[in-house]
């Protein structure tokens, strides 16, 4: 996936979910959608996004190792941002919450859009210097 389609997709999903979550109130059956969107936002983006900045190449790993590293740091990443919140002043609550997690994976997914688009830009210039 080219690096802008993939930061567009993060960025969307991103609002997508903070747009389920703040909108759809707790007592409507579209309750499920924010449980569904919330769930898989906080447990695979910020993972995957932390992944494909210390990977920023696509064949580095395989997607099965990616999606295990994916779960598994957004775990790591969700539960220190709230460790960090629990001992700052803000505290922790479910707008904290958002707000940290939604700042993090933005960040990281400018982060891995700029490795990414740089990665490629060196792949294309070395391959006009070994072409010449």
């Amino acid at each position: 996936m080219k690096p802008n389609q993939w930061f567009g997709t993060i960025i969307l999903f991103t609002l997508l979910t903070l747009l389920i979550v703040y909108v759809v109130p707790s007592d409507s059956p579209f309750s499920v959608l924010s449980y569904v969107f919330g769930f898989t936002y906080v447990s695979i983006v910020p993972g995957y996004c932390l992944v494909s900045v210390l990977f920023p190449a696509e064949n580095k790993l395989d997607s099965v190792e990616k999606a295990v590293l994916s779960v598994a740091l957004s775990f790591s990443l969700v539960g220190l941002s709230g460790l960090f919140l629990g001992l700052s002043p803000i505290g922790m609550n479910f707008t904290s919450i958002r707000v940290s997690v939604s700042i993090m994976v933005l960040v990281l997914a400018a982060v891995a859009f700029l490795r990414k688009r740089s990665l490629g830009k060196s792949y294309v210039q070395s391959s006009e210097q070994v072409s010449t």
